[in-house]
């Protein structure tokens, strides 16, 4: 059985240009999605929703189809690159895109962008997505350490996100993984996961007996630590296997 709860909120910004969603069609069928638009490329909130809204769609068509990630991110990007070309937007409608997808047992993830996605299991970090970003590849060449992206000058450059032509797929896929009971999974943008620590996550996640619970407790650290910095649109998407 999964659990889940979600956020989204403005921050210190006058729009929330991100977009969260999510699926159930069963106690075992589901699908979690986050999106955060690029404010700097113009209608950012415009292209997470759209983006959000189309794997929403497709899940619900294709969800036993053991593509249907790929479906989701590669209809989901020539949709958006259509709605550039028909608004003459095409400097426009940016996004990251995080999904989650629960099937029978089986579990999957994807993404593109510096949203991330973190995986818990017994209350520890397990796995964790890496940022399509120019700090990233920063931690790939040994110049920097995980812990200096969050604030790192260049954090925001990305390398790969929705809504830029793609001569090749450009999200990654996680392998498919067994859903057992206790794990935990969290799916947040960057004004989320830059003012939280993955040893905090660990710490809300061990004390608290709900998906709810742990998203609260981990939003009144975000909220404590960007207060006061016009701190950035902030959202998350938790989910538990009970």
């Amino acid at each position: 059985m999964i659990t889940f709860a979600q956020l989204s909120e403005v921050g210190e910004r006058e729009v929330n240009e991100d977009s969260v969603g999510f699926v159930q069609l069963g106690p075992d069928i589901a699908l979690m999605i986050l999106a955060d638009g690029l404010g700097g490329h113009g209608r950012g909130e415009d292209a997470s929703a759209l983006i959000t809204q189309q794997s929403q769609e497709i899940f619900r068509w294709h969800y036993r189809d053991p593509d249907c990630l790929a479906r989701c991110f590669e209809v989901s990007q020539k949709a958006l690159i259509q709605k550039q070309i028909n608004e003459g937007a095409r400097r426009d409608l940016k996004s990251t895109l995080v999904l989650l997808r629960f099937y029978q047992g089986q579990i999957q993830w994807g993404h593109v962008g510096d949203s991330r996605l973190y995986y818990f299991k017994d209350g520890y970090l397990m796995d964790q997505t890496k940022d399509h970003s120019v700090p990233q590849m920063l931690v790939v060449s040994g110049e920097i350490t995980p812990e200096e992206i969050r604030h790192h000058p260049d954090r925001n450059r990305l390398i790969r996100v929705m809504g830029i032509d793609w001569d090749s797929p450009k999200y990654q896929l996680s392998p498919y993984m067994n859903a057992e009971r206790n794990q935990a999974f969290l799916l947040c943008s960057d004004g989320f996961w830059e003012n939280i620590e993955e040893a905090q996550m660990e710490a809300c996640l061990r004390k608290s007996s709900t998906v709810h619970e742990w998203l609260g407790r981990m939003e009144r650290i975000v909220l404590k630590n960007g207060r006061g910095t016009n701190m950035d649109n902030y959202s998350a998407v938790g989910a538990f296997v009970l």
